[in-house]
């Protein structure tokens, strides 16, 4: 196994519990095999005092720690780790998450190499040992030195099954390995298997010794302690024959079934590590999207611009980068000249090429299709968009789902139980067999403990999860951990706000209205409410700006500016005082709006949104704009209404208009003229009626009810307030990435419920199996041999089945 020594430390302010605690720290753990590993480092690093929260993840081999820095340090957590016998290192904190999964991607493919080897040459070694070890199995033949005939009776199955199917054809074949003494072909054994168990199975032992000294057992344990027993028993067998052949006792050996088992638990390793390697091609291929080097214009000695060839870590911010067609953008930036066609599917999911233009933001990483630009460049390394995307993958594909509770229940207790039930076999067959009692209890407790598999309920919901997120990441929906992935699957009623989530986002003045007393003619009351609504951040502030630049008014700035979330903006320009917003905010100036109530009304009615206007507290006139509803949004309303989900909208607007939106848009119901807290109210009250809540906006005014929400999912064009608070992040702007969100997560959820079933069950079906419980009515014993590659194999169609979900269709 791998080792990875790479780790980063970073600030956080949540998941502290009781202890103040300030810091994140994530370690990479070597060595865990199972979930019984697993949840035995995480019980150690949740005892240390001033650890608020621990999670160790078995996939990603890595512990998040939340920890108070001024009672326990990053390094004293190290010790903790390696206190339980695996290993642990902390590395540089400057360690970007693209060198962390470049560690892990070298690391994972070390690993499978070395298991691979191994299983091929231990797998040889069985099979030779195997051949070799049918003169010892045959009726009649003694060893010419000490006189021990067999007599007959071979406990496994497997080998017995083998025994009289192949012997005639050997004994044909190779009549002189029947020749040779038994002695010398069982101390012969003795030393291949010894060598083996040495080289090949070393670690199944060191761990299972290391867990024993920790008072723990996992799934080395159960390994070490069947293939041990047989080892042990048939060395004695050799040493000592004459104890066996004295108590009536055929001197049996079993190296052939330890080298084997050995073989195939290896095999079935392999397998898993490549599968496991599959379920983190999504992160990887992000990773990969990021260019070495940049071409940018710099100044020669002689202090001429000329285009250099840079590596990408020597960029800084506000250098000119130049990117040919066919290209990829090496960081983000903003466009200076030039126009093309630029292919963001990788990290929006959006399928076709996005036109860019002089004042464009462009992606790093996305593919330039058409035409050649100058871009300035922006955020660099860990703050451009690619790294925290990765960044944020990374974090969710470590990160639990409320399910795994169950399998590390089962886990924490399975181990023991196992071994006690193998010793309960080894006595109630030693009592009950009538032939062989000793040689048949040996061969039945071996098989149940390496039938025992608790891989299977370890891998059975991280491996989901982290396939589940990179499928999420392909369809642009970006997932920030287990739990989100879960709680969308329960999801009843999704909660959407109107502006830039159902409809564009970006609205254009359609209606000005002047009040009928007001002495200031449009052009001057369009050029000062323009003029104040530069300050702001909200999309109808924009479509102003835009009407007055377009009509070509030169625009002042503002003396004061001041938003008033959910009412509008107030502020001063050019000496006069100015209110722009909804009829809360000019009844909170006493400003009355009744002169324009009714135009106000009708325009809310034909959908737009009325804006008052008042200058020096007298109203002046009422600005209407229209958002146009997104194509997609209807679509993905009827996706809501197929996935069986109530749909609500809210919104600060007038009532007359989000209703008008609303029916053209499919929505059952609308709550309208609400500010940021009364969102908050009704996620609140939607919750207290036993609905699972999503809610879905973009503005720093949904950031509280996307925080409140079970789900919040943030549109990932929106404010990075909003990101931040989402727990899901839609990077196309597209509602019908929140349904593929929505059906992803239901998938995924089957998903691991297949697999915990599975895992479940094959226990379940398997141990009682190996014990023998239907040899009494059917003959039928189970081999170690086939225990082992039952054993190794149930991880492997875990993982499996969870990668099916690469290939699910998501409309």
């Amino acid at each position: 196994m791998s080792t990875t020594t790479t780790a980063t430390q970073t600030s956080a302010t949540d998941g502290a519990r009781n202890t103040g605690a300030s810091e994140t720290v994530r370690i990479p753990v070597s060595g865990m095999t199972c979930a019984a590993c697993s949840a035995r480092v995480q019980r150690a690093l949740e005892k240390q005092p001033g650890v608020a929260d621990a999670n160790v993840n078995l996939m990603m081999k890595t512990a998040t720690v939340h920890f108070d820095p001024r009672v326990v340090s990053a390094e004293r957590l190290v010790s903790t780790i390696e206190a339980t016998g695996y290993g642990a290192q902390l590395a540089s904190p400057d360690q970007t998450a693209f060198e962390e999964q470049e560690a892990r991607d070298r690391a994972s493919a070390e690993e499978f190499t070395e298991l691979r080897r191994k299983a091929i040459v231990s797998g040889v070694a069985g099979v030779v040992a195997m051949i070799v070890s049918m003169p010892l199995m045959a009726p009649g033949v003694s060893d010419m030195a000490g006189g021990h005939a067999h007599t007959g009776v071979v406990a496994d199955p497997f080998m017995r099954w083998a025994m009289e199917s192949l012997s005639p054809a050997l004994r044909a074949v190779m009549p002189w390995l029947y020749a040779i003494p038994a002695s010398v072909i069982s101390w012969s054994l003795l030393l291949v298997t010894l060598g083996v168990m040495a080289w090949a199975g070393r670690h199944f032992y060191t761990r299972a010794w290391a867990a024993f000294r920790h008072h723990s057992a996992d799934m080395n344990t159960l390994v070490a302690v069947g293939t041990g027993a047989a080892f042990v028993y048939s060395v004695l067998a050799t040493v000592a024959p004459t104890f066996f052949t004295s108590r009536g006792v055929a001197p049996d050996v079993y190296y052939e079934a330890v080298i084997i088992i050995i073989a195939l638990i290896l095999t079935g390793n392999a397998f898993e590590a490549r599968a496991k390697k599959q379920t983190a091609s999504a992160l990887r291929a992000l990773v990969q999207l990021q260019p070495k080097t940049a071409r940018v214009l710099r100044q020669d000695v002689d202090g001429r611009e000329v285009e250099v060839d840079a590596p990408i870590e020597t960029l800084e911010a506000g250098e000119t980068v130049i990117v040919r067609p066919g290209e990829r953008v090496p960081v983000d930036g903003v466009l200076l000249s030039g126009e093309s066609a630029v292919d963001e599917s990788m990290l929006t999911g959006e399928s076709l090429p996005v036109a860019k233009r002089a004042g464009d933001a462009v992606i790093g990483g996305t593919i330039n299709r058409t035409g050649a630009f100058h871009y300035r460049a922006t955020t660099l390394g860990a703050d451009s968009v690619l790294a925290r995307i990765v960044q944020l993958m990374r974090d969710a594909q470590g990160s639990r789902a409320p399910i795994q509770k169950l399998a590390d229940r089962i886990s924490g207790i399975f181990v023991p139980v196992v071994l006690s039930l193998a010793i309960a076999t080894f006595v109630v067959w030693y009592v009950a067999a009538d032939t062989a009692p000793a040689v048949r209890a040996f061969a039945a407790a071996v098989a149940v403990l390496i039938i025992a598999c608790p891989c299977a309920m370890g891998l059975a919901v991280p491996t989901a999860v982290m396939v589940s997120t990179g499928k999420g990441a392909e369809l642009g929906v970006l997932i920030k951990g287990g739990e989100a992935l879960q709680r969308a699957g329960d999801l009843g009623t999704i909660v959407l706000d109107k502006t830039g989530t159902v409809t564009e986002g970006r609205p254009t003045v359609t209606d000005f209205v002047p009040a009928p007393s007001s002495t200031m003619d449009a052009a001057q009351v369009l050029q000062l409410v323009a003029s104040l609504e530069t300050l702001s951040e909200h999309p109808l502030a924009d479509a102003i700006v835009k009407h007055a630049r377009d009509a070509g008014r030169t625009l002042s700035v503002p003396e004061a500016f001041e938003s008033r979330t959910g009412r509008g903006a107030i502020g001063v320009v050019e000496g006069l005082a100015l209110a722009v917003g909804n009829a809360q905010l000019m009844a909170d100036y006493a400003v009355d709006v009744s002169p324009l109530s009714h135009d106000a009304e009708r325009l809310a009615g034909d959908g737009k949104t009325p804006m008052y206007v008042a200058v020096d507290g007298a109203l002046a006139a009422v600005i209407a704009v229209a958002d146009p509803i997104k194509p997609s949004s209807r679509e993905a309303i009827a996706r809501f209404h197929a996935l069986g989900l109530q749909v609500v909208m809210l919104t600060g607007d007038n009532r007359r208009t989000a209703e008008a939106v609303a029916r053209a848009a499919g929505i059952d119901r609308v709550v309208a003229e609400v500010l940021p807290d009364g969102k908050v109210a009704e996620i609140e009250r939607l919750q207290r009626t036993g609905q699972v809540v999503a809610m879905v906006g973009d503005g720093i005014n949904d950031a509280p009810a996307l925080a409140k929400a079970d789900v919040g999912m943030a549109i990932g064009t929106g404010t990075d307030i909003a990101v931040e608070a989402g727990d899901v992040v839609l990077m196309r702007g597209d509602l019908r990435s929140a349904a593929q969100a929505v059906e992803l997560s239901r998938r995924t959820m089957r998903t691991m419920k297949q697999n915990l079933f599975w895992a479940f069950i094959y226990n379940v079906i398997g141990i009682p199996i190996a014990a023998g419980v239907l040899y009494p009515a059917f003959g039928l014993l189970l081999s170690p041999i086939l225990a082992s590659a039952a054993m190794a194999f149930s991880s492997v169609s875990v993982v499996t089945n969870s990668l099916r979900l690469r290939h699910a269709r998501i409309a």
